[in-house]
């Protein structure tokens, strides 16, 4: 194993300008997510290099967004388990903001929009597959690459697949970054949910019958106290109403108020107690009313047993690099949510660097290497488990999730 760690270091240090050059490339695209045309040109460049390396290659349209790109090897071992690679090509950033924050590489940092999060991660997925297609190195778990765009905004269109194909994988590799500049994996992260709170009230002029109206604003203050109430950072419970707006006129006791509420937790139980008490929520002052949609987009990625065993086999390969690999837990959401409700997930395993979403975004251009380095030995690592559970062979043989997503007959 430690040889062929070494031949892999090797075999992509030499390429390390050709991945910087293809990462750049990525760069270039830009591809931000409610821009659904963005979305074409880099798939077809992706889904052209993924056709040199003898994949399979599947174009999904969205009906609001690029859609998604799905490949697997046209040689695959019939049979075999699988694993699933996943990644997005969108971006927060919008077209045009290469003229005012260019590609730039100096010393050992190479920055520009989306480089971080996550087109370096993107990189990393292509040069695996190139190395373990040159150095011939043999894969006991197929892997199955999906690329989506609408990471960004919530996964709404491509969440159905990565769910199916997360049912029958044998373990899910998220190639977002990882947090921090000491390159920690991320094992755990906060389940997401999203909440609009509206009020109805009773108009009324505010200076010749304030008595008259029943003020929705008000009402919403104490909705709002409640919903603060319900933090508890020990337990890492964040309730935070990010957006309020109501009413129609200074002079008019306002008669509607809306507010926006983002939730964090850091496991199912706490989810589900905090999603029902806000799904519960009672108006205080009478003639007033409250209505409450929403849900959690992202479930919890806890630490769970089998994401705890693929950490372990993750520390295994970074001793053959002589990494010594740390993880941690991210307040942020990612496809790796979803898929550790199926499968062993483990997620951060782009390249180090900083200033996801933020204009100084950059990568450390020497992790590049490290990082699909350590992605290569992942991918050829064998299955989790010794076989597959009669549930994963059920699911397989009666749903045929996977013939459902890439539309074989």
């Amino acid at each position: 194993m430690k040889d062929m760690a070494r031949h892999i270091q090797e075999y992509l240090q030499e390429r390390r300008t050709e991945m910087v050059e293809f990462l750049k490339r990525l760069v270039r695209f830009e591809t931000p997510s409610r821009d659904p045309e963005a979305q074409t040109p880099i798939m077809a460049f992706i889904g052209e290099k993924l056709k040199n390396l003898s994949y399979k290659v599947n174009l999904y349209p969205g009906k609001e967004t690029g859609g998604f790109l799905m490949a697997m090897p046209l040689n695959r071992k019939k049979g075999a388990p699988l694993q699933l690679l996943i990644g997005h090509c969108d971006t927060v950033w919008e077209k045009n903001t290469l003229s005012e924050m260019p590609i730039i590489e100096e010393e050992n940092r190479l920055s520009g929009p989306g480089i971080f999060d996550m087109k370096a991660g993107l990189t990393q997925m292509i040069f695996t597959l190139q190395a373990i297609r040159d150095l011939s190195l043999e894969l006991s778990v197929t892997p199955v690459l999906l690329i989506n765009s609408d990471e960004e905004i919530g996964s709404r269109e491509s969440g159905s697949a990565i769910c199916k194909l997360a049912r029958i994988a044998d373990r899910a590799l998220v190639l977002e970054p990882p947090l921090g500049l000491g390159g920690k994996l991320k094992t755990e992260r906060k389940g997401i949910g999203r909440f609009t709170v509206t009020v109805r009230g009773k108009p009324a002029h505010a200076g010749l019958n304030p008595d008259k109206g029943v003020s929705a604003i008000v009402e919403l203050s104490y909705q709002i106290q409640h919903l603060f109430s319900l933090n508890d950072f020990e337990k890492g419970i964040t309730v935070n109403v990010g957006m309020i707006q109501g009413g129609s006129s200074a002079n008019v006791i306002a008669e509607e108020s809306r507010a926006v509420v983002d939730v964090r937790v850091s496991n199912m139980e706490d989810a589900r107690r905090i999603e029902k008490e806000i799904m519960s929520l009672k108006p205080k002052q009478k003639e007033s009313e409250v209505y409450v949609e929403g849900y959690f987009g992202r479930p919890p990625m806890e630490r769970t047993p089998r994401n705890r065993r693929l950490w372990s086999l993750a520390r295994d390969m970074g001793d053959l690099l002589g990494l010594e690999l740390e993880e941690a837990a991210a307040g942020g959401g990612s496809d790796g949510n979803t898929t550790s409700q199926y499968t062993a997930t483990l997620d951060g395993l782009g390249t180090t660097g900083d200033g996801a979403h933020a204009r100084h975004e950059y990568i450390v251009m020497e992790k590049l290497v490290e990082r699909t380095a350590l992605l290569t030995l992942l991918v050829t690592a064998r299955s989790l488990t010794t076989q597959k559970s009669s549930a994963m062979r059920k699911e397989q043989k009666e749903k045929g999730a996977m013939k459902q997503i890439e539309g074989l007959k």
